[in-house]
């Protein structure tokens, strides 16, 4: 079990290396105190440009792949933990997320989660994580509202997992609760998308304001 918490803490530092905020470090800016605040890589991409939006998603995603990673890896005899490593992978993935919402090295103000979310389903179910990027993509195309799409994808992970067991893909009890937990975040994160949605007031891409 203290390997495990070890490994929880380890994947919650490795998701408070916000890329927009160690990026922003290097060119002396902080991402936080333009366009809509957001320490993500759509606000980075509006306030900054696409290059640096590039590393940044870079960052995030590859952080959330190898907090994915760090919990699939053994981690010593059958005593070590009683949870199967999917279980392991997952609670370390959700512990990356976290941390990059509420980073430690950046007094608790990162971004909104979905990308480093998507590093860690690309490494435990790829299939499940290109759906979400397909739907992701949908959604943009059509409506130009970045936000939606993302509460939409994250919406869309849980019914994929219920989807994937109905057609003979069985998915882990960690995955389905993994995906709740994540739709569930991503909607917390954007609530504020989904108000200026709601007034009316939220800018589509590539018209300026806030992501």
């Amino acid at each position: 079990m203290a390997l495990l918490l070890a490994k929880l803490v380890v994947a919650y530092l490795l998701g408070s290396l916000s890329g927009s905020l160690l990026l922003g470090r290097l060119r002396g800016i902080d991402i936080r105190q333009s366009g809509s605040g957001n320490a993500g890589g759509t606000n980075a991409l509006r306030v900054v440009g696409w290059r640096f939006a590039l590393g940044v998603v870079v960052i995030d995603v590859g952080k959330g792949a190898l907090a994915a990673l760090l919990g699939l890896a053994p981690i010593g005899g059958t005593a070590a933990t009683p949870f199967d490593a999917v279980t392991v992978a997952a609670a370390c993935s959700f512990a990356a997320v976290i941390g990059h919402c509420w980073p430690v090295y950046f007094g608790f103000r990162g971004g909104k989660g979905a990308g480093t979310a998507v590093g860690a389903i690309l490494v435990m179910a790829p299939m499940l994580a290109g759906m979400m990027v397909v739907l992701w993509l949908l959604v943009v195309a059509s409506t130009r509202f970045v936000g939606l799409a993302t509460v939409l994808a994250a919406l869309g992970f849980p019914v994929f997992v219920l989807l994937a067991e109905y057609f003979g893909h069985p998915q882990a009890d960690a995955m389905l609760v993994f995906s709740i937990a994540v739709a569930l975040l991503i909607v917390c994160t954007h609530r504020g998308n989904l108000l200026r949605l709601w007034l009316g007031q939220e800018p589509r891409l590539g018209a300026g304001g806030k992501p």
